[in-house]
């Protein structure tokens, strides 16, 4: 009986994996899910922002940005409001930058990451960023107006009446200093990570000390992400409403807080009374619209200084 030999393939022998029989198309599904729901947000977005701009744009004129409120908010412009959110937002900055740049500096230069205080801290700094922001102006009112500006004028002015101890435009920057501190700690601590260690140990090396090293080294390389945190506590900071209805915000003002201890009319708070107690909405309406694009288009401005400036630095830095 004749065995026949079977014939081995001449040529270089293809190893076939389990991995060529999947579909061509795998990847298609999510990434078709992403475009549609990245289509969706835009959609949604181009919506809203096109709503605003019909609505608003016939109402902004310069007497409109230049005057004050006139006929229970039915006429006359809002310029005590736009003074108002841009003092408000700058001392909110001046007391939060500092307060959050110290703090990410001693929590990655000068504690134990594995240390019970250091994850306290990180615990409470987390918690303070999901606390609700009406609870801030619950906080604010209590604290900054009640003990803090209380005890100044049991102090200071017994006899004079409440100076300090009543709603103020330093207590309701104070309240969302408060409420954007995390944003400022957890994006400077961020940027502080990015910065090689040779600068710090070269620092070091040529005899700098501990502050030395922080001052000239550590917070001009981190400066992109400090201002980072700066535009976000702009953007946080601007449109909220909540934390200022106790601690500060008036729903009519004929003049501009002069003082640190005056009220003040806001841009988001006065958009709050128009679409919620006027007495007639169709009236107001025009004003309403106007005034929502005056706030995002304030905010926009800020942020872009603040986004100018930070190029500028990373600009300057690349150049060095």
């Amino acid at each position: 009986m004749k065995i026949l030999q079977p014939t081995l393939p001449v040529g270089p022998v293809r190893v076939i994996d389990s991995l060529d029989f999947k579909p061509k198309s795998t990847g298609m599904i999510p990434r078709g899910l992403t475009l549609a729901a990245v289509l969706i947000i835009l959609a949604m977005l181009a919506i809203i922002m096109g709503n605003i701009f019909i609505g608003g744009v016939g109402t902004i004129s310069w007497e409109f940005l230049t005057h004050p409120p006139e006929q229970g908010m039915k006429a006359g412009g809002i310029f005590p409001a736009i003074f108002g959110t841009v003092a408000l937002v700058i001392l909110m900055v001046i007391a939060v930058i500092p307060v959050g740049v110290f703090t990410a500096i001693y929590l990655h230069e000068y504690t134990n990451p594995k240390s019970r205080v250091t994850r306290l801290i990180r615990v409470a700094i987390n918690n303070l960023a999901g606390v609700p922001s009406i609870v801030f102006g619950l906080f604010g009112l209590g604290f900054f107006i009640g003990f803090v500006g209380g005890g100044l004028d049991a102090v200071f002015f017994p006899d004079d009446g409440p100076v300090w101890g009543q709603p103020a435009i330093i207590w309701a920057a104070l309240t969302l200093a408060l409420l954007t501190l995390p944003v400022v700690i957890v994006s400077t601590e961020e940027a502080l990570r990015t910065i090689p260690t040779e600068l710090k140990e070269a620092s070091y090396a040529l005899g700098g000390t501990k502050l030395q090293t922080i001052w000239r080294i550590i917070i001009p390389q981190g400066l992109p992400g400090i201002l980072t945190g700066s535009i976000l506590a702009i953007s946080r900071g601007a449109g909220e409403v909540a934390p200022i209805m106790f601690t500060g915000a008036a729903y009519y003002l004929p003049y501009l807080p002069a003082k640190l201890n005056d009220q003040f009319m806001e841009l988001g708070y006065h958009i709050y009374v128009m679409a919620t107690q006027s007495p007639d909405v169709e009236a107001t309406k025009p004003i309403l619209y106007g005034t929502v694009l005056v706030l995002l288009a304030l905010t926009f401005a800020l942020n872009s200084v603040a986004i100018l400036i930070r190029s500028r630095v990373r600009k300057k830095r690349a150049n060095v």
